[in-house]
């Protein structure tokens, strides 16, 4: 199970013994109910990554300094996202009995409901801090409580009022933000309020989840469903090193569509969100 994969990210050179941090692809986007493809993003994002350097020079760190195993894509299979589901928790899971910390490239953001049903069971006072430009707060979608739509709901769910902080949302429909008003904690447009949330998690374990439609789409067009009004990607990185403080339990990116950005300036943008977002948070632990 812990082969190192034939194809990593670039820098990801780390076998699973001496990792502290675990990065998988959830290639699933079953419930996507705009545009799919998110299923090609993490495959994608490897043969892209040789593009981009190790070094960051935004943290004066390298990824050849942290410990990180690439294990390849889960074989997520069509059309059951609760089998889809199951097998990301399993993976995560495993990853979490190790005492290693999992990274998650998706895929549909639904995926990001597996991975949070794994880190609840080991962690009951989780906190979940939550970027992305929808709310995703349906109860179901077309009928299905199991949705990219109804993530964050399913995920409220398992862990109950005031413990989820959302930034950047400015889509949704009307009920999802008067049930945020008492349910979530939720900050429109951007990441004004970041630092309050960061000093209510303190002692916590958190679990970040990142969408990266949080981005505005003159920068990151290569999404199923994007929405004008986004953040920069300094905005974005930001916030990323500023959540860093926090005790990141576990952690995912997700809803990059490479084909809807031909000229590959999304894929690319998305390897170096996830190049900064392993460095921030595993800055503690070098090899």
């Amino acid at each position: 199970m812990w082969n190192k994969n034939i194809e990593t990210f670039i820098g990801l050179d780390a076998s699973f013994a001496e990792a502290e941090c675990v990065v998988f692809g959830a290639g699933m986007d079953s419930t996507t109910s705009y545009r799919p493809g998110t299923r090609f993003a993490m495959a994608t994002m490897r043969k892209e990554s040789f593009g981009l350097e190790t070094y960051s020079p935004y943290q004066d760190r390298d990824l050849e300094d942290i410990a990180v195993f690439d294990a390849g894509d889960l074989e997520l299979p069509f059309g059951n996202p609760r089998k889809a589901l199951d097998q990301i928790q399993e993976m995560t899971q495993a990853v979490l009995s190790a005492n290693k910390r999992p990274c998650m490239v998706g895929g549909e953001h639904l995926v990001t409901l597996g991975a949070v049903e794994a880190a609840v069971k080991k962690y009951p006072d989780l906190r979940v801090i939550h970027f992305d430009a929808h709310t995703d707060l349906r109860d179901q979608y077309l009928g299905e409580k199991l949705s990219h739509a109804s993530v964050i709901r399913r995920v409220h769910d398992l862990i109950g009022d005031d413990r989820i902080y959302q930034f950047g949302i400015r889509s949704g429909e009307r009920a999802e933000f008067l049930w945020a008003n008492d349910h979530t904690i939720l900050h429109k447009f951007d990441f004004t309020g970041l630092a309050d949330a960061i000093v209510q998690c303190q002692g916590y374990p958190v679990y970040l989840t990142i969408d990266l439609d949080v981005l505005d789409p003159s920068v990151f067009p290569g999404t199923g469903t994007p929405e004008a009004g986004g953040v920069s990607f300094n905005e974005l990185l930001q916030a990323i090193m500023a959540v860093s403080q926090l005790n990141i339990v576990a952690m995912d990116l997700n809803e990059l569509s490479p084909i809807y950005d031909q000229s590959g300036a999304s894929t690319a943008l998305a390897c170096k969100v996830l190049r900064e977002l392993l460095l921030a948070i595993n800055k503690g632990e070098e090899k």
